[in-house]
């Protein structure tokens, strides 16, 4: 038996879906950066996907926006995202783990994970989303090793 300390992380893309609103935050890529950013600002949200009707063609984070606006003196009022955004998007679909989007996110830095299969957008991750999956089954397993301690296990 693999302690459960070595034992990998548990849960896919989909199941933290489930956990969390079911809400796409986008924008068309025709949009003004100002829209976007008014809108990630509005949102409460670090990135966009860059949606043409249903299809993913792109993403817009603040980061983008610093470095592709503000650092070089553009005018987010005249810029459109799609002028900006990432167009080649990384993503996963909802089969894979959690240790799968971990590794992702990590290999690539990136802060947000959009969840595709067929073309179809299922929502996105951000770190935290992972972190907040990780975090609460490293509670569970702390939580069942404290009651297997605790317990009158014979000697």
């Amino acid at each position: 038996m693999i302690p459960a300390s070595m034992q990998p992380p548990r849960g896919t893309a989909a199941d933290i879906l489930d956990s969390k609103p079911h809400v796409v935050h986008a924008i068309a890529p025709s949009a003004t950066v100002y829209d976007a950013v008014s809108k990630m600002n509005d949102c409460r949200v670090g990135a966009l996907l860059v949606m043409d009707g249903e299809r993913l063609v792109g993403i817009l984070s603040e980061r983008d926006y610093a470095r592709k606006i503000i650092l070089v003196g553009r005018a987010s009022k005249e810029t459109r995202v799609e002028e900006i955004m990432i167009p080649k998007v990384i993503c996963v679909e909802p089969s894979a783990t959690l240790a799968e989007c971990m590794r992702v996110v990590t290999e690539y830095s990136i802060r947000h994970l959009p969840v595709v299969k067929d073309h179809h957008v299922h929502g996105v991750l951000s770190t935290g989303d992972l972190v907040r999956a990780l975090l609460e089954q490293q509670a569970e397993t702390i939580q069942k090793l404290n009651s297997f301690i605790g317990s009158d296990y014979p000697t």
